[in-house]
């Protein structure tokens, strides 16, 4: 149907073409269309000047958005967690000739060197800290500097990245809240090159088990903010999370650097993730390889992304989006992350933690 213009546009001409045209003005069909289309337009524009007369109701709000549930991304300890009882035995983990008490592997200033033969002489603050505030790296980082979900991987990583990231941390540019934050500040440079430097010696290893799902098991996180399997067992939905705990909880908790994780992820976010991370989705970001190398294995100052823990992977992405992980890097991803959804961080992350170190 025309518009009310172009039908009184129309009845205008009408009144001003010439009579003696053909038979269109003699014609009682064209004029009964005439008086037909002037009665509605009349109604229509008397319609119109009743509705403007009326108050109009303010337009309800839109209902605030919800915020997307981070937390499994940011273990923190479940409420009502008690310490372990006081427990004196030795314990030992598997393939080791040395044994610890329960008090001794939880000394964040000496952690448990389970094979001291493995990866050469460690510095001092791998081992002990700095004596002040600083722990020694490998309590967090372990002796494989593989890490847990809760801790970055090292093994293998530039040393020009390390340094920057540790400088970061101490001028308050990288603000995760973690320990980091407030441990990279009591750090002297020559302990940051001697941590850097070892680190980038070791050999990355897999680490991490991906497996899709839809359901998967009940968790709770301790209080060295690790996730673990419920003790009474069950399942759940996945929902949009990844959900990481270790292949054997008891050997993680033993710091055990031979024993990985498991990390639990929506069906279908390798493929998706894969389709991301290798063409940029379609303009929604950029290849990861355009800076982290053909094989994601880090390259300059790019870190490795290969195989890291896809919590962690996460964690970071939200870190750059909310700007709480700041730095001249972070600058770059900060832009290139822009635009994920949520779902997108979880099909990211998943697939980078399914590729090879």
């Amino acid at each position: 149907m025309r518009s009310l213009a172009h039908n009184s546009a129309e009845m205008a001409q009408a009144t001003t073409r010439p009579k003696n045209v053909g038979n269109i003005d003699t014609c009682p069909i064209n004029g009964r269309i005439r008086r037909e289309f002037g009665e509605r337009s009349m109604r229509r524009f008397v319609g119109a000047l009743v509705l403007a007369a009326i108050p109009m109701a303010p337009a309800a709000a839109p209902p605030p958005q919800q915020e997307p549930d981070r937390s499994w991304a940011f273990p923190a300890p479940d409420k009502g967690l008690a310490p372990e009882p006081a427990d004196s035995n030795p314990r030992r983990a598997p393939g080791s000739l040395k044994t610890y008490t329960v008090a001794q592997i939880g000394d964040l200033n000496n952690p448990p060197d389970w094979f001291p033969g493995e990866n050469g002489p460690k510095p001092q603050i791998i081992l002990h800290g700095n004596g002040g505030q600083v722990c020694g790296c490998g309590s967090c980082h372990l002796m494989s500097g593989n890490g847990h979900p809760q801790s970055a991987n090292l093994a293998g990583q530039p040393v020009a990245y390390m340094l920057r990231q540790l400088a970061d941390f101490k001028s308050g540019a990288r603000n995760d809240q973690g320990r980091m934050a407030l441990l990279g500040k009591e750090l002297s440079e020559e302990q940051a090159r001697q941590a850097a430097e070892w680190f980038s010696t070791l050999k990355p290893t897999a680490w991490v088990k991906v497996v899709e799902g839809d359901t998967i098991p009940k968790t709770f996180v301790n209080l060295e903010r690790m996730r673990m399997p419920l003790p009474g067992g069950g399942t759940e939905p996945i929902g949009n999370r990844i959900i990481e705990v270790p292949q054997e909880p008891e050997r993680a908790l033993l710091r055990d650097p031979h024993s990985g994780f498991v990390a639990y992820v929506p069906s279908g976010s390798v493929d998706k993730g894969a389709a991301l991370v290798k063409t940029g989705g379609a303009g929604k970001t950029i290849a990861c390889a355009t800076c982290h190398g053909p094989a994601l294995k880090g390259m300059d100052e790019a870190p490795r992304i290969a195989g890291l823990s896809p919590t962690y992977i996460a964690r970071q992405i939200f870190h750059f989006q909310k700007g709480t992980r700041g730095g001249t890097s972070a600058a770059l991803m900060k832009a290139v992350v822009a635009n994920l959804t949520d779902e997108d961080v979880v099909a990211i992350a998943a697939y980078l933690a399914s590729r090879t170190p």
